[in-house]
């Protein structure tokens, strides 16, 4: 497969111990010297290759790609399925059957930073596959609604533990030059899984019974997602965390190169020796009130502000806004897909040279501007044509502002800003917090439009995203460039 071979040449700097296994007689000063100096010594002339990493970063993005694709997997097909199933018509069973996924989500996402810690991210992928293959079965051969609530409900676990490891392994797993190209892969992948799913439905009102291979198909790129795993790294962070120390250099060679082994374990190891007092044990109650509860703090308010922009409420709202301008819904949906595809590649050109800060910045800028156009749309004073080409162009310019960065950055910008002790459990949490706005988003979303009506109601989103954007400007810091381990370092170094 790809990769360098675990064992080569920089076996002269592997040792055939843990640090588990070390004892208080180490030769102290020694370690702290080679330390110093590997941490002190001067910037290296040539960044690690990127082709290394790459493949591993791919296999881990088809989890996304699994996401957008069971989030839209049914928009399609759902009169098909309420039809063949015997609730046609039952608007409580239709909106069951979309958003069953969200509360298996959540579950998922709560157990995603134990699964990842305790069993590593190769395996949290292959376990997130497991559920997804099972649900899309069960959801293709179900006859009843019950069956069906089953098989969603299990895909959504996998949704639900995917994402967090997903954006924890690219994390890892990159060289910091790249990191953020490579963390708009996720988003990237995101959108492509939607857009499969419109793709693959469009037979459906012509092939009876076609809804159930547009769930069969997804159980093949899970099945290559779980595979795959056997054959990509595994995060050096977290088998140092494990204390596989020789493992840990042997990854780091297949993921940066020979040459740059040295001086990413010499970060760890400075790491390791600042944070010697800490348990290993990381708990709720510390992610709350410990001394890193500010950025688990901004890492929530990141994703509750992303989902109180309205994203989710334009994405429901396009097909009608389009259907008024005289556009079929399939049309809409592919400008829709279009524009969020458009705005995930330009993000991914630029996150390594403007960095994650102004993308974020203008990124919330943009959507408040986008809720102004549809907040005129709404008034009388403007011609019938004017307001839909205000409410078209503001719906379009909504969703590729929001790929620009209110959707890519948060993903990629926490893992990188929690430390490694906590990373995998902070993540979780704030994704628990994404999934929870996120299914009181569209739970409540058209109860408000129908007693606020549109105007008020997309003020108060463009409202959020101005406080999105002071909340970005006061508490985020810029990491493009940095490695993990000098993030850690400069945020241990504040008061």
């Amino acid at each position: 497969m790809w990769g360098l071979q675990r064992e080569s040449s920089s076996s002269m700097y592997k040792r055939t111990t843990s640090s588990r296994d070390y004892s208080p007689m180490v030769d102290v000063e020694d370690t702290l010297g080679l330390l110093e100096n590997e941490v002190n010594m001067e910037t290296e002339t040539t960044n690690p290759p990127w082709k290394c990493s790459l493949p591993h970063v791919l296999v881990a993005t088809i989890s996304s790609f699994l996401f957008g694709y069971h989030l839209g997997v049914v928009n399609e097909p759902l009169e098909s399925i309420s039809s063949d199933l015997g609730f046609s018509g039952d608007t409580l069973s239709e909106g069951l059957v979309v958003s069953v996924c969200l509360g298996g989500a959540f579950i998922g996402s709560l157990f995603s930073g134990g699964v990842a810690d305790g069993l590593g991210r190769r395996r949290a992928f292959q376990l997130c596959a497991l559920p997804m293959i099972l649900g899309a079965f069960v959801s293709g051969i179900s006859n009843t609604l019950a069956v069906m609530l089953l098989g969603r409900f299990l895909v959504g676990t996998g949704m639900g533990l995917g994402p967090p490891v997903a954006a924890l392994y690219v994390t890892e797993v990159s060289p910091a030059f790249v990191r953020g190209t490579y963390g708009s892969f996720v988003q990237i992948a995101t959108c492509l899984g939607l857009m499969a799913a419109l793709f693959i439905g469009i037979p459906v009102h012509n092939i009876t019974g076609w809804w159930r291979v547009c769930f069969w198909v997804s159980t093949i790129p899970a099945a290559v997602l779980a595979l795959g795993m056997f054959f990509c790294a595994e995060s050096p962070q977290w088998l140092f965390k494990q204390g596989k120390i020789a493992e840990a250099e042997a990854e780091f060679e297949r993921l940066l190169g020979g040459s740059h082994v040295k001086t990413a374990m010499a970060e760890l190891h400075k790491l390791e020796l600042d944070k010697t007092d800490e348990p290993d044990v990381v708990s709720v109650s510390e992610l709350l009130y410990g001394r890193h509860s500010r950025v688990v703090f901004i890492g929530s308010t990141l994703f509750a502000l992303q989902q109180l922009s309205g994203i989710n409420a334009v994405f429901y709202f396009s097909s009608t806004v389009f259907k008024s301008a005289g556009v079929p819904s399939d049309m809409a949906n592919i400008f829709v897909g279009l524009s969020n595809l458009s705005g995930s590649v330009i993000a991914m050109v630029l996150m390594d040279k403007v960095g994650r800060k102004l993308l974020l910045l203008w990124s919330f800028i943009g959507m408040a501007v986008a809720m102004a156009l549809q907040v005129g749309a709404t008034s009388s004073c403007l011609p019938h044509f004017p307001a839909l080409c205000l409410s078209v162009g503001g719906t379009l310019v909504f969703v590729l502002t929001f790929a620009l960065g209110a959707g890519p950055v948060p993903g990629l910008l926490l893992p990188e800003i929690f430390p490694s002790r906590i990373r995998a459990k902070a993540m979780a949490f704030c994704m628990s917090v994404h999934w929870v706005i996120n299914f009181f988003v569209g739970l409540l979303f058209l109860r408000l439009l129908e007693q606020l009506g549109p105007r008020l109601l997309y003020s108060m989103f463009s409202t959020f995203c101005l406080v999105a954007v002071i909340f970005v400007k006061r508490n985020v810091i810029e990491t493009k460039g940095k490695t993990l381990q000098e993030i850690e370092i400069s945020l241990l170094a504040k008061p």
